[in-house]
C-alpha cells in the first residue's frame, strides 16, 4: 500500500508497510500512481501524453524512471507487502502481565472549573478525593511487582489538579527513589498541572525530579479565560503565565510541554500557538477537545477545513523558523523518518489496560485516565491486581488489526488504531473508530512527514 500526496511544494510517496518515504518529482509521482495497475506501455503512453511537451521529459527518462520504481519495489521500499498482520496478536502476548506505566490520580478535585473538562472538573463523575500516601505507595509497589524485567518505569501525577495533594506527591517520589537501587528500577515522573499552585517549592521539585512537566495553557488570553476559569468564573491566564515562564526558564532545557486544547471556539488554533511562542515557550501541544456529543465546545464538520488548514500553516511556520534557527517542537509532528517506533508499538499502540493503567485515589485500576469512573472498565485495584481479566483481554486484543475500518488506511501504522477511549466514547466499542479524529490524525501525519522531509532536504 502506498499513499501519495502533494504538500509544501513536495511530491511525497509513503510506502505504508516498509515505512519508506520518497520525495520525488512530478513525473515519478505520476508513474508510481500508475505502476501497479497499468502495463509498462500504458504508463509510457500516459506519461508522455501528460508531460511530453516539456523539454525536460524524454522517452528515455520515463523508461529509466519506470525501471527505478521497479528496483525500489524489488528492494521492498515501494509496494511492500503487509507482513505484520499475522504477528499482531502474538506481539502483545509477549508482554502480557507486564506493566510499565501508571497514571496516579493523586487528586480527584481541581481549583479550576473548565467547562470542557472530560474529567468533570476532576471528579470523574464521582466524589472529590485525594490519594493517601498509603494508596500511592501500594500503587508504586504494584508497578514494581508487575514490571517484570523492565528497568524504566513511568509515573504521571495527574488529576484533577495534582498540586492540591503536593505533599503526597513528594512523599511518593521519595519512596520510589528509595526503592530504585534495590529493585534495579529507574522511575521517570511527569507532573501535569494547571499552574495555579506553582511556587518556588514546586519549581525546584519539578525540575529536580520530573523528566517532563505538562503545563495547561490554551494560548490566547481570551480563549484561555473563556474556558479555564475558577469557581467564581475568573480567568486564570494572568495568574499562571508568569509561573509557567519562571518554571520553564528554571528547567534549563529539560523537557516540558505547553498543552493547549482547541475547541469549536478556536479552530484557528495557530493563533494560540503563536501566542505561546511569543511568551517564550517552544515545546508545544494543541489537542482537539474531548467532550460529549452535542457539547457547545465540540468540533463540528464546519470546523474541519479550518483545522486542516491550521495544521498545514503550522508546518509552514515550523519550517520557516527551522530555517531561521528558531525551531520549536509540536508534539503531534514529532516523527523520526530514519527510525521511529518499533513494529510492536506501531501495531499495539499505547498499551492502555495492559502496560499502562490509571489509579484512582482509592486504588482502583482503570485502563487509562479517560476510562476512570466508568465502572464496567474497572480492572481491579492495587492490592489484588487485575480481577477483571475479561476487560483486560479486550484491551490486549485492541491492536490496529482489530479495527476493520483501519484495513485500507495508509496511516494505520502511525496511529496504531487510535485512542481506545475516543473510540469507545464515539462508537461504544474500544475497537471502533472515531472518524473525526482519524481525519485530523491523517492530516497531522501528512504535515509531519512533509515537514521532516523538507528539513532533511534543507539540512543537506
Amino acid at each position: 500500500m502506498i499513499h501519495r500526496y502533494k504538500l509544501g511544494g513536495l511530491f511525497i510517496v509513503l510506502d505504508v508497510y516498509s515505512g519508506s518515504v520518497h520525495v520525488v518529482d512530478e513525473v515519478a509521482y505520476e508513474i508510481i500512481g500508475l505502476y501497479e495497475d497499468h502495463s509498462r506501455e500504458e504508463i509510457v503512453s500516459q506519461i508522455m501524453a501528460q508531460f511530453g511537451s516539456r523539454e525536460d521529459v524524454t522517452l528515455a527518462e520515463v523508461e529509466e524512471c519506470i525501471d527505478q520504481v521497479g528496483e525500489l519495489k524489488e528492494m521492498g521500499k515501494l509496494f511492500a507487502p503487509d507482513t505484520f498482520k499475522p504477528m499482531a496478536g502474538e506481539l502483545k502476548q509477549r508482554t502480557s502481565g507486564v506493566v510499565k506505566a501508571l497514571c496516579l490520580h493523586v487528586a480527584h478535585t481541581c481549583n479550576l472549573n473548565c467547562s470542557y473538562c472530560f474529567a468533570s472538573q476532576g471528579k470523574y463523575h464521582g466524589d472529590r478525593a485525594v490519594m493517601s500516601f498509603e494508596v500511592g505507595k501500594q500503587a508504586l509497589d504494584f508497578l514494581i511487582e508487575h514490571s517484570g524485567s523492565r528497568r524504566n518505569l513511568e509515573v504521571d501525577f495527574f488529576g484533577g489538579e495534582p498540586l492540591m495533594n503536593f505533599d503526597v506527591v513528594k512523599q511518593l517520589v521519595a519512596y520510589a527513589r528509595s526503592r530504585e537501587k534495590e529493585c534495579n528500577k529507574n522511575f521517570r515522573f511527569t507532573l501535569t498541572t494547571n499552574g495555579m499552585l506553582i511556587d518556588d517549592d514546586v519549581i525546584d521539585f519539578a525540575n529536580r525530579e520530573c523528566s517532563n512537566v505538562v503545563l495547561s495553557l490554551d494560548g490566547r488570553k481570551e480563549i484561555h479565560d473563556r474556558f479555564r476559569v475558577d469557581y467564581a468564573g475568573r480567568g486564570s491566564w494572568e495568574q499562571i503565565v508568569p509561573k509557567f515562564q519562571k518554571l520553564v526558564e528554571a528547567r534549563g532545557g529539560k523537557e516540558y510541554y505547553m498543552r493547549g486544547t482547541f475547541t469549536h471556539a478556536n479552530p484557528d488554533f495557530l493563533k494560540d500557538i503563536e501566542v505561546m511562542l511569543d511568551l517564550g515557550f517552544d515545546q508545544l501541544s494543541m489537542e482537539p477537545v474531548v467532550c460529549a456529543p452535542g457539547d457547545p465546545s465540540e468540533l463540528t464538520q464546519e470546523d474541519l477545513p479550518i483545522v486542516m488548514e491550521q495544521y498545514e500553516k503550522l508546518a509552514e511556520l515550523m519550517l520557516k523558523r527551522h530555517k531561521e534557527g528558531r525551531p520549536f517542537t509540536f508534539y503531534h509532528y514529532m516523527i523520526d523518518l530514519t527510525g521511529g517506533p518499533c513494529i510492536y508499538k506501531r501495531i499495539s499502540g499505547c498499551g492502555s489496560g495492559t502496560e499502562y493503567m490509571a489509579v484512582t485515589p482509592w486504588g482502583d485500576l482503570y485502563p487509562c485516565h479517560q476510562f476512570v469512573g466508568e465502572e464496567k472498565f474497572r480492572l481491579g485495584d492495587v492490592w489484588q491486581g487485575v480481577t477483571n481479566p475479561d476487560i483486560q483481554d479486550e484491551f490486549a486484543k485492541c491492536n490496529v488489526y482489530a479495527h476493520p475500518e483501519c484495513g485500507d488506511c495508509w496511516a494505520k501504522l502511525y496511529c496504531s488504531g487510535g485512542c481506545a477511549a475516543n473510540a469507545y466514547h464515539s462508537t461504544g466499542s474500544v475497537t471502533g473508530v472515531y472518524k473525526y479524529g482519524c481525519e485530523l490524525f491523517r492530516k497531522r501525519m501528512e504535515c509531519a512527514i512533509m515537514l521532516e522531509a523538507a528539513k532533511l532536504a534543507e539540512d543537506e
